[in-house]
């Protein structure tokens, strides 16, 4: 009688919960779930912190800038991803003739920076901060024809541009491209630019803001940085050649 309560207790006390191998499934199940989570965290953490690095560093050193347009055909095509080097006229260099610049056209060929909602502008700003996205309206990729001080003229008996009466030999224009279908003649203020396209009949740029408010002469403190190096695709890595020279 006794003997058969002791193995009835012995087996009911064994089919317990938390012992032997079918109660610790429960525990394992948690273990691998907090740890999934905390991976999950960690990963999450890793991405924002490269994310704010890569913002910072678009910032302030070198910036990926999606080229919209034709403008800078054949140097820049559309899609393009440039590297655009903000360090390079940070420390008392200046753009120079021949340089493929991005700037802040607002005041030079738009007038006023448009309105629009600002969660939207915020999150478009990120993208194109990152190159994944266009720039804003008032962004512009160009090259400095003329700096400070020139006399910039369109064109001699050969087509040519011609700076401080030296003809220009632009062997970066689209080709079937001339100098400039409108002639014209500006002396650039001291302090600004005068850009245009290397696509010039597809190009807007100083010629066509001649007579407007600010003249389309882009300021140099306007200037964002200089376009060094095509990052992407991979098929066009390599620099913006500058292609001018004096005849």
């Amino acid at each position: 009688m006794d003997t058969e309560a002791r193995i009835t207790q012995r087996g009911s006390s064994s089919s317990e919960p938390g012992d032997g191998p079918e109660g610790e499934r429960p525990r394992s199940a948690f273990s691998r779930s907090a740890l999934r989570g905390l991976t999950v965290r960690r990963a999450a953490l890793i991405g924002v912190a490269c994310t704010a690095f890569l913002l910072l560093f678009s910032q302030y050193v070198v910036q990926p800038f999606l080229i919209p347009s034709h403008s800078m055909e054949p140097t820049l095509k559309v899609g393009d991803r440039v590297l655009v080097n903000k360090l390079a006229y940070r420390f008392g260099d200046r753009p120079e003739r021949g340089d493929v610049v991005v700037f802040d056209g607002t005041g030079s060929f738009v007038r006023e920076r448009p309105d629009g909602d600002a969660l939207g502008e915020a999150l478009r700003g990120a993208g194109a901060a990152l190159g994944l996205a266009e720039p804003a309206e008032t962004d512009f990729v160009k090259r400095v024809v003329g700096v400070g001080g020139d006399d910039v003229v369109c064109c001699d008996a050969g087509g040519r541009i011609k700076v401080n009466g030296v003809p220009v030999e632009e062997d970066y224009l689209f080709p079937g491209d001339t100098a400039s279908r409108v002639p014209f003649r500006v002396v650039v203020p001291l302090g600004t630019l005068f850009v245009m396209g290397d696509h010039r009949s597809q190009s807007r740029d100083s010629r066509d803001h001649l007579g407007e408010p600010g003249g389309g002469m882009v300021p140099v403190e306007k200037v964002i940085g200089r376009a060094d190096w095509i990052g992407w695709p991979a098929t066009r890595w390599g620099a913006p050649g500058t292609g001018a020279g004096h005849g």
